[in-house]
Parts: C-alpha cells; sequence; structure tokens
C-alpha cells in the first residue's frame, strides 16, 4: 500500500509535529511506502492562480502547474491528513492544496451534462488526524466542520467503499502530558492496523 500524507504544520516543535511523525513511523514499520508531503516545507503554493483559474475545467490544461503534486495524489492508494484546526476549519494551505489539486480530470470527472463525479477510485483509504483548540462539546454544537468537510468533501471523491478514519484530540488549548500521550498512542493502533 502506498500512503500519501499530507500535513500542514509550520512548526517542528508542534504537538501534532509529533503526530505527524507517528502516523509516518507507524505506517513504515508496518511495511507501507510512505510519501511525506509536508505542505509547508515543500513550499506549497496555496494560490490559486489567473492562470490556473482561467483553465479550472479544462482538464487539458489545468493541471499545469500541480503536475507532479497531482502524479504524487494518483500514484497513492491511501491518503491521510494531519493537520491542526483553526478557526474551525482546515489550515489555509492545506484548503489551497485541495483547490489547486483536486481538479476536474483528477478528484472528479465532469459528464456531457456538466455533472460532477468522483475521480478518485484509487484511493481505498482515507484518515485525518487533527487537533482542535476548543473542547469536543463546544465543536458538537457547530456539528464539527472540519470532519464535515473532510468526510463530505474529500471522502466523497474516494472509492465508494474506501475505508474513512476521523482521529482528532479535542481541547488542545487544556491538554494535559497524559491525555497527548494517550492520543499517541491512539494514533500508533489505529495506523499498525493499516
Amino acid at each position: 500500500m502506498r500512503v500519501l500524507v499530507v500535513y500542514a504544520h509550520q512548526l517542528e516543535t508542534s504537538y501534532l509535529s509529533a503526530v505527524h511523525a507517528r502516523v509516518v513511523e507507524t505506517l513504515r514499520a508496518r511495511g507501507r511506502e510512505v510519501d511525506d508531503l509536508d505542505l509547508y516545507k515543500e513550499e506549497f503554493d496555496p494560490v490559486l492562480s489567473p492562470e490556473q483559474m482561467r483553465n479550472y475545467v479544462d482538464v487539458r490544461k489545468n493541471a499545469c502547474e500541480v503536475r507532479a503534486y497531482v502524479d504524487r495524489l494518483r500514484a497513492a492508494d491511501a491518503l491521510v491528513l494531519v493537520f491542526p484546526v483553526w478557526f474551525d476549519g482546515l489550515p489555509a494551505i492545506m484548503q489551497g492544496y485541495f483547490q489547486r489539486v483536486f481538479l476536474p480530470g483528477v478528484a472528479t470527472i465532469i459528464d456531457e451534462n456538466g455533472l460532477f463525479h468522483r475521480n478518485l477510485a484509487n484511493l481505498k483509504r482515507l484518515a485525518a488526524v487533527c487537533a482542535y483548540g476548543e473542547i469536543r462539546a463546544d465543536v458538537a454544537k457547530k456539528r464539527d466542520p472540519p470532519r464535515r468537510f473532510v468526510r463530505g468533501n474529500i471522502g466523497a471523491l474516494i472509492e465508494p467503499s474506501g475505508q474513512f478514519e476521523y482521529l482528532a484530540i479535542y481541547g488542545m488549548d487544556f491538554s494535559t502530558a497524559p491525555r497527548r500521550a494517550a492520543f499517541l498512542r491512539r494514533v500508533t493502533r489505529a495506523f499498525n492496523a493499516w
């Protein structure tokens, strides 16, 4: 299994950096081939250029600026997203990744009636691993926008029978060392099953 891990956090000293490292280490220990895409380290440009916007539905041209990222996505059997939740959403750099790489002809196919259909059947598994500053009860009141985005927008594009996992630590603003250690163990258990 080839797993594309897409990671979005600027600081190597963050707790999420340790979570990201655990995901990658665990998958590699299981013998999985890991393509570790650190959006900040690779200086991914999240801005959709005017040229790419003009060519957005032209499947012959729309991926020219992001061809290497498209190739990495197409080569994967599974996708793991590792990110912090900021302002009830994904970091801008990860949103930009989806907007620039999950294009018509890549993530979707447009039929003769102009309707979009899933096109990432190569992805048999999808997981998101994230950290929220807010406690779970407060996130639940808002119906957990990041989880809905990942499941409803990204999950809708993968193989219909594909598996989806969402691993989240809530209340990071008030978390304790034992709670953070327990979450790392949970992440290890989850990816040991891959």
